[in-house]
């Protein structure tokens, strides 16, 4: 049956990761073959993969491939509060799409009463603008701790009066406790609001599940909507976990793949950049983690990071410094995005403070650039030309950075940008790359020219926008399939 919602509905997870994103993908997509004009929305989100909106914001990336889903433009409204987290303790706090102030844990929590005002808003008036709208919750709404002045589970629910299906990743094992101790550690009334459970990833026959649905229908008096099977090979935007195995590809002799590494920084941001590596045949790609030698590559990308100055120190603790000034000695490509960019240079200056304490600190030198970090954070969807190889190539892109950069290695830029002006640098040797652009992989022309550039002979344009289309169309047919839709759609308020 066409999925044709109308009103609101919440999504939320027994756990993190639980596949509340990719449900409200999958809907949103059912929702919009349907003719609905649907929107997705996360009130709070913490991420450090995010995306630059139409309204020259920035939100979690989740939001913005659900906006995709949606076929709709991206923008601040549909996810008003975005965390990036800075330690373990802090968080830099995004209030409709600006850097409002770094807050601990605890400020953050007295803070929560301005930011539900700021939530409220952007609902307000998503659900006067689209026919459907759908919520996402965030981790758990089980959290006892987290229960006083909470605003991105029942504590929204509560406040605006919308049904919540619960989903639960049965991967995990434990899917029937983790469903019916959500339910025991919830209110009277939010229990009420529970319409019924999804139950994701799932694999065998469905036949041996069944009587564990029975029980858990009888055990709580409420519907299983669905089983949703487990669905490998998706090419996804990650919300911010770092992936734990590569996409489906085509198969390719790793030995005479491109080798690229990736450190996989404590603070690292926006690794989104590499899924079309991760997806590409003529690439092995892999992240280096904490303890672990840097191995013999072909390319090292540094990436992004929400916190340059101490992401550096992390570089040098692990050996990254010495690593890379071997791999360029033999003849290898580095490039460095964003902050992976700021540390190549010579130096970077925090004069106010803004990623800890006020300071500067001494980059990697293999680039004469300098960076002075600023308060201010700059947002800009991008595209132009990519300047490498003799060759130039379609880009599109986003920046998300809080930084000045200046130096003599911009005199000879990375890309060309439509609005007139350049961006990064490439050495005079051209081993060495960088740029503030994140996406600099995602157009085939691009992707292709960048791995000629690493070394790769005929190497094969990826149009990795397309794939991420093929994946959520697959989402929603099986969603379509293994979903009671109908019983679903009678779920959402009107």
């Amino acid at each position: 049956m066409p999925f044709t919602p109308r009103g609101t509905l919440m999504i939320q997870g027994t756990t993190s990761d639980a596949g509340k994103s990719t449900l409200v993908a999958g809907l949103a997509r059912l929702a919009r073959r349907g003719g609905v004009r649907v929107a997705p929305f996360k009130p709070q989100n913490m991420a450090l993969n995010s995306a630059v909106t139409v309204d020259g914001g920035e939100i979690g990336r989740a939001q913005a491939l659900q906006a995709i889903a949606a076929g709709v433009d991206a923008r601040v409204d549909f996810n008003p509060v975005l965390l990036k987290p800075t330690s373990d303790r802090g968080a830099q706090v995004i209030i409709h799409g600006h850097a409002h102030a770094n807050l601990d844990a605890r400020a953050y929590h007295d803070y929560k009463r301005i930011a539900f005002d700021a939530v409220l808003a952007s609902y307000e008036r998503l659900r006067h603008e689209f026919d459907a709208v759908i919520v996402e919750g965030a981790g758990s709404p089980a959290e006892i701790n987290l229960r006083d002045g909470d605003i991105a589970n029942m504590g929204f629910a509560e406040r605006v009066d919308c049904p919540v299906v619960l989903v639960a990743d049965i991967d995990r094992g434990g899917v029937f406790a983790h469903l019916v101790g959500t339910l025991a550690c919830l209110s009277e009334s939010e229990r009420a609001r529970v319409r019924g459970f999804v139950i994701n990833r799932f694999r065998g026959d469905i036949s041996l599940l069944q009587p564990g649905l029975d029980w858990l229908e009888a055990q709580t008096g409420k519907p299983v909507f669905g089983v949703l099977p487990y669905l490998h090979g998706l090419t996804l935007d990650a919300e911010d976990m770092l992936p734990s195995q590569p996409h489906a590809r085509a198969a390719c002799d790793v030995t005479s793949a491109l080798k690229v590494i990736v450190p996989a920084l404590p603070r690292i941001s926006n690794h989104t950049d590499f899924d079309a590596l991760r997806a590409h045949p003529q690439v092995d790609f892999s992240y280096v983690r904490a303890g672990m030698a840097p191995p013999a590559a072909d390319l090292i990308v540094l990436p992004g990071s929400k916190s340059v100055q101490r992401d550096l120190a992390w570089l040098r603790e692990n050996g990254w410094d010495r690593a890379i000034v071997r791999h360029l000695r033999y003849g290898g490509k580095v490039l460095g995005i964003c902050g992976g960019m700021q540390m190549l240079g010579r130096e970077i200056d925090d004069p106010d403070g803004v990623e800890g304490a006020a300071g500067r600190v001494q980059g990697l030198a293999l680039l004469e650039l300098f960076t002075e970090l600023t308060p201010h954070k700059q947002l800009e969807n991008a595209s132009g030309q990519l300047m490498i190889g003799g060759t130039r190539a379609l880009v599109r892109g986003y920046e998300i950075h809080m930084g000045r950069t200046r130096g003599a290695a911009l005199s000879r830029p990375f890309v060309e940008l439509d609005a007139g002006r350049v961006d990064g640098a490439l050495s005079d040797d051209g081993q060495i790359a960088a740029t503030y652009l994140h996406g600099v992989f995602d157009t085939p022309e691009a992707c292709a020219a960048l791995l000629a550039w690493a070394g790769v002979k005929d190497a094969e344009p990826l149009d990795y926008p397309a794939l991420r289309e093929a994946s959520l169309d697959r989402l929603a047919d099986s969603f379509g399939e293994a979903l009671d839709l109908e019983a679903l759609q009678a779920a959402f308020t009107q």
